[in-house]
């Protein structure tokens, strides 16, 4: 089990801090997990979410975070690809990846918001197919060879792209996973998942269940989980703590995944289903409710390592924590930093594997 963490870069009004600050302490947290022995640190990509999320452009938060660690990994979770082109994806990936000595970990995905789709020119029905062109045009970059391709959407004739990322035969890929059947792609395209905290913990292990199954790869697949975290020596300040900050973030959480929960867009079914369930959540934003439907880690030590332990037995490799869900002050959130790596981490014999 790899402890990483996991940050949507959010403002929330219980904290009253501004953006300047908020990437200040960010980069403090980063830099005190680096220290303390924790495996990864993962930014997400959104567009247009004030204060649920601020990072538009986690390839440079990364690059401050390069610069401010050693040994920490550094994933993009994950960059959605239908908005980019995937010649500039290439470039800032094997950018990212020489400025960080060869720590970066590469999340790809289709993306969920019709706003980004719409601002960005991209049509939600072509997600699958822009996805896996814009892989295709990924991994050959990598060989530093000219790259051809010819598909639907992109067409390149020879491109000589640069610079050329260090690690080979190239950074660990994942794919955000949501729907079954984007399990079932990822486990055919031997790539990583990761799990968003969008699912009650038994959708999410069958779906576990369902990639580990399809895998027919020589190496073990790589799972990450995501979930709102908060561990203290104390478990009932780590609830009393955790409530409004969870609260707060979940609520988010369904109000940003509404519209395509609410409607019926081509290729993403699969979240209209989900939205069965956006009620429970949505009076869910309750603490008890999320704990109950395992979306949550909150507690003292012990309270925790039986909640990772159930994680790490449906075959979890890696737990993308989100300290405080981004809503507790700085401070909790370094003390809890603390309180993991003394106490819970050597629980899971966790000296770093920091190679994914």
């Amino acid at each position: 089990m790899r402890f990483d963490l996991f940050h949507e870069l959010a403002m929330p009004p219980l904290l009253d801090r501004g953006e300047a600050r908020l990437f200040d302490e960010t980069l403090g947290e980063i830099a005190a997990a680096d220290a303390l022995g924790f495996g990864g640190a993962w930014l997400v990509e959104h567009h247009f979410m004030p204060g649920f999320s601020h990072s538009s452009k986690p390839e440079l938060v990364l690059a401050a975070c390069a610069a401010r660690t050693r040994r920490l990994r550094l994933g993009l979770a994950v960059i959605p690809l239908p908005y980019h082109h995937p010649v500039h994806v290439a470039e800032r990936v094997a950018t990212l990846d020489l400025l960080s000595g060869g720590r970066l970990e590469v999340g790809i995905g289709r993306g969920f918001s019709p706003a980004e789709y719409g601002a960005f020119g991209a049509r939600m029905r072509e997600s699958r197919a822009l996805v896996a062109e814009s892989l295709a045009i990924l991994r050959a970059s990598f060989s530093g060879d000219p790259v051809t391709f010819a598909g639907a959407h992109y067409r390149l004739d020879g491109a000589r792209i640069v610079p050329r990322a260090l690690q080979r035969p190239h950074p660990p890929l994942w794919a955000a996973a949501v729907s079954p059947e984007s399990f079932d792609w990822a486990a055919r395209e031997g790539l990583g998942v990761l799990v968003g905290p969008f699912k009650p913990w038994f959708m999410t292990e069958a779906d576990i269940r369902r990639y580990r199954d399809a895998w027919r790869r020589p190496e073990p697949p790589r799972i990450g989980v995501t979930a709102g975290v908060l561990c203290l020596r104390d478990g009932r300040r780590a609830r009393a703590l955790a409530a409004p900050a969870l609260s707060w973030f979940y609520g988010e959480l369904m109000r940003v995944t509404a519209p395509v929960l609410e409607s019926l867009y081509p290729s993403y079914e699969h979240f209209r289903q989900l939205g069965r369930y956006r009620r429970l959540i949505g009076l869910g934003a309750r603490p008890r409710v999320l704990a109950a439907a395992g979306m949550t880690i909150v507690g003292s030590p012990l309270e925790c390592i039986d909640r990772i332990r159930k994680l790490q037995r449906a075959g979890v490799t890696h737990l993308l924590m989100a300290i405080g869900a981004g809503a507790v002050a700085t401070g909790v959130v370094r003390e809890s930093l603390e309180c993991i790596a003394a106490e819970v981490m050597p629980a899971f014999d966790a000296a770093q594997d920091r190679r994914g």
